[in-house]
């Protein structure tokens, strides 16, 4: 018991400090290639909107913080691996927490989603044309490639693991069979639908953290050790994001964060088999993304009229006169309560 838990922890506290310490060289040279959006981000377009929009700030930060995240989570696997190999003995081949039935998955999904996200930042930040302004057309294309991806895992999970059903909580299971490739590539862009939360200094950090640790809490329920060990070590690294995101912000976490954050995410839901709990522990990410839906639904349908002063939700905070460091506090406490919630549910569920 006391080896598994300082298998999670050991590594979650080098991929923390392995972050901070990267975090000085890649701000210099974030900065230095002026690797920020050419075009600012128009969610809204009204004077209320820009009342509580820096355009300034957003056109002179970076955009691709989270590359701290997923380099700092695969480099401290690699070398908890690499240990493993090179010195061998049974203490590191214990540590090892990179295997090919809990986590080289998620590890390839944070890698495949870091590069794919990455790629649409350089278009942000070097492209020119419609695509560089983030245009509808562009989303959808984003939006395909997300579901091609989680396609190709879901298959995976279907064809190589043998996973043809999901757990229901506290009702046994309902029978997917080849259904559950679509259910995954469905859950997948719900989950990265909600990355609209990466609106405000601190706030998607601080949320993906407390979700990234529930599921390690989870994982380490149901005995998949090497899953906690892995969902510690990226909870690690968004907590060194984290401590340079406090406002003002240095960087932003960008498409290539927001992207292996959420494909992974996806993936760590399935593994452990609480996929039905995802929703609850990602609560905040839901009702971000249902908030800028319904936004745009009612302008649509019933004549321009708002259901929310704005969109997303904590722009709709932000335009009510809140603070934006309230909004960013109260979404964090939020986030580890509904966390805590699906913690409990999980593993009670059972």
């Amino acid at each position: 018991m006391l080896i598994n838990v300082v298998k999670v922890f050991i590594p979650t506290a080098f991929a923390f400090f392995f972050g901070l310490a990267l975090t000085p060289l890649a701000t210099h040279f974030f900065y230095e290639y002026k690797m920020w959006k050419k075009h600012s981000r128009s969610i809204e377009t009204g004077s209320q909107f820009k009342t509580i929009h820096n355009e300034h700030e957003e056109l002179n930060t970076p955009r691709v913080g989270g590359i701290l995240i997923w380099f700092s989570a695969a480099l401290v696997t690699f070398l908890f691996y690499i240990a493993a190999i090179l010195i061998p003995s049974d203490q590191n081949t214990k540590m090892n927490f990179l295997s090919r039935n809990q986590t080289v998955i998620p590890f390839f999904t944070l890698l495949f989603g870091a590069v794919l996200g990455l790629w649409d930042d350089c278009i942000q930040i070097f492209g020119k044309g419609r695509f560089a302004r983030d245009d509808t057309s562009w989303r959808i294309w984003k939006a395909s490639m997300v579901v091609l991806a989680s396609l190709v895992v879901g298959w995976w999970f279907f064809y190589k693991l043998g996973m043809t059903s999901i757990h229901i909580p506290f009702g046994g299971s309902i029978y997917l069979g080849v259904l559950i490739i679509p259910f995954f590539a469905l859950v997948s862009l719900a989950i990265w639908s909600g990355g609209v939360i990466d609106g405000i200094d601190g706030l998607s950090g601080g949320v993906f953290a407390s979700i990234f640790a529930s599921y390690s809490a989870i994982a380490f329920a149901n005995n998949q050790i090497d899953l906690a060990a892995f969902s510690g070590v990226i909870t690690g690294a968004i907590l060194a994001f984290l401590w340079f995101n406090i406002p003002p912000a240095r960087f932003y976490m960008g498409e290539t964060g927001m992207m292996a954050l959420t494909m992974t995410l996806t993936t760590l839901a399935f593994l452990t088999d609480s996929v039905l709990i995802l929703p609850i522990v990602a609560m905040l990410l839901v009702i971000t993304s249902l908030s800028v839906i319904i936004q745009l639904l009612s302008k649509k349908f019933r004549g321009g009229k708002r259901v929310f002063l704005l969109a997303p939700l904590h722009h709709h905070f932000e335009a009510a006169s809140w603070p934006s460091y309230k909004v960013t506090m109260r979404f964090w406490v939020l986030s580890v309560v509904f966390s805590i919630l699906g913690i409990i549910l999980a593993i009670v569920s059972r």
